[in-house]
């Protein structure tokens, strides 16, 4: 079925909202799907395999920084997505850069890294450069990257099959950024690598260009599913409104 970016987009804050995404934290999911999707980069897949799990990150820590210093810092996730945490390192690393020129954040323990996209592209959009990298995978570990410069519009974004049979990483994802360098990170066509893809800038604009003449096409079981989830928040504020209703 087909809806508009403007339908999936209110869809999408209502059901983070309904699964205990704070306030700020449901837009922010919101965007980094449908950033994706409408970029051609599959965000309503990644979607469908992390919604079994985003109940459960109410009931997990918020993030904590391991370690800092002035031009890098360690983040723990505490197993949450990146849908309600990576933006919050990005803006973390981005005041780095400007403070320092240059700066490096690694975030252990988070899950759904594709969604950080979103939040790379604002990065480069303020003017500050920044690259990404993180591993996913056991049997077969892919390898995944993505650059900005600084003042463009579109990131490019590369990915990878690789010969690691395992990775002992847990959930990590790499993030640089600087104020005074243009940093360009895509994989490398190694004899560890296979079946490279590389998307331009350039692709990923013409690619929104097609969305937005044609919509978003989204599987019904989906779509029912982020509604099923998302009647939640309409619930309670029904339920809110009949209780200050009866108060006055």
């Amino acid at each position: 079925m087909q809806v508009s970016m403007n339908e999936l987009k209110a869809a999408l804050r209502r059901c983070f909202e309904a699964a205990g995404y704070f306030v700020g934290n449901y837009e922010d999911a919101a965007n980094m799907v449908l950033w994706l999707e409408k970029h051609g980069l599959n965000g309503l897949a990644e979607l469908e395999q992390a919604l079994p799990y985003i109940k459960s990150d109410a009931d997990k820590p918020l993030s904590t920084v391991v370690y800092e210093d002035s031009t890098s810092a360690i983040i723990d996730s505490n197993g949450r997505s990146a849908l309600n945490c990576i933006a919050a390192s990005v803006d973390l690393a981005h005041a780095k850069a400007l403070e320092s020129g240059i700066a490096t954040i690694t975030v252990h323990n988070c899950h759904n890294r594709m969604f950080a996209l979103k939040a790379l592209t604002d990065c480069g959009r303020r003017g500050i450069s920044v690259t990404a990298y993180w591993q996913n995978g056991s049997r077969t570990v892919k390898e995944y990257a993505a650059a900005i410069k600084a003042g463009e519009r579109y990131p490019s974004f590369s990915e990878a099959v690789t010969s690691l049979v395992n990775t002992d990483e847990p959930q990590v994802l790499t993030i640089v950024c600087s104020s005074r360098v243009d940093l360009a990170g895509s994989l490398q066509h190694s004899k560890g690598n296979r079946n490279a893809r590389y998307i331009s800038p350039e692709q990923l604009a013409e690619h929104k260009e097609y969305i937005i003449d044609n919509g978003i096409e989204i599987d019904e079981g989906l779509w029912a599913e982020i509604n099923r989830i998302g009647a939640g928040i309409l619930v309670e504020n029904s339920e809110r409104s009949r209780q200050g209703a009866g108060g006055q």
